[in-house]
């Protein structure tokens, strides 16, 4: 149990459970020494780019995009750290946002993912894009938003939804694996430990050589990597 330096110095002078009891209540409530103040702080406000379906009328995403990215029934406008870094994906480049919580990061490499999967149908059966989080959680959060993109869209079109996606980290199911490993999808959602074992396994290797090879690797949340950690992850993208 942890008590404060005041505590510890109020307990030894007194052996009165009800002293000690008022000492408590007047650390807890009159100091707020463990419930501080709420926190309160404005959110920023990011610079808007342009709407999405202006991109795909301009030529620069597929049709399809714009009927996947929705908010509220209409394609959404993006910010503008979304649109350049579609426009940088575009040309192939290598980039890394930074940019505040609700920013909508995960945008910035799902849009260019899409857009090159539906433009550029896959050639052969291999993984096109793998994306890397540094916990469990946060894939399975992902996982959700891109299921809930799927069921909006058949929902709203009645069409299949042409992009493949799926979990693989050590959660999921050895009959799953085996079926992800003959058959595999577009995207790959996993963490940094389970993208290390993808170039040490044999049949996990399968996966990214049945045909181009990976088009997109992402980290997200890449400053959370440090010290060591950080040091085996920069090994591993290498």
């Amino acid at each position: 149990m942890f008590f404060s330096s005041s505590l510890k110095e109020y307990l030894a002078k007194s052996s009165s459970p009800y002293k000690i009891s008022s000492k408590v209540e007047h650390l807890l409530k009159g100091e707020a020494r463990y419930c501080p103040d709420f926190l309160l702080h404005l959110s920023p406000s990011y610079a808007n780019g342009r709407n999405i379906q202006q991109l795909a009328d301009e030529g620069i995403l597929h049709p399809e995009i714009p009927k996947i990215f929705r908010r509220k029934g209409t394609p959404i406008i993006l910010y503008k750290h979304q649109e350049e870094a579609i426009l940088l994906a575009q040309k192939n480049k290598s980039y890394v946002v930074t940019s505040g919580s609700g920013s909508g990061k995960s945008l910035t490499y799902f849009i260019p993912i899409f857009n090159s999967i539906l433009t550029k149908p896959a050639e052969g059966k291999s993984v096109l894009a793998l994306i890397v989080y540094p916990m469990n959680a946060l894939v399975n959060s992902q996982l959700k938003s891109l299921q809930n993109l799927e069921s909006a869209y058949k929902e709203r079109y009645g069409k299949e939804f042409h992009i493949k996606f799926a979990r693989y980290t050590g959660d999921t199911p050895d009959e799953e694996r085996k079926n992800l490993q003959k058959n595999p999808p577009h995207i790959i959602l996993t963490n940094y430990v389970m993208a290390e074992f993808f170039i040490m396994r044999t049949d996990e290797q399968k996966m990214f050589l049945g045909g181009e090879g990976l088009r997109f690797l992402v980290f997200d949340e890449i400053h959370t990597y440090r010290g060591r950690q950080g040091v085996d992850v920069a090994i591993l993208i290498r």
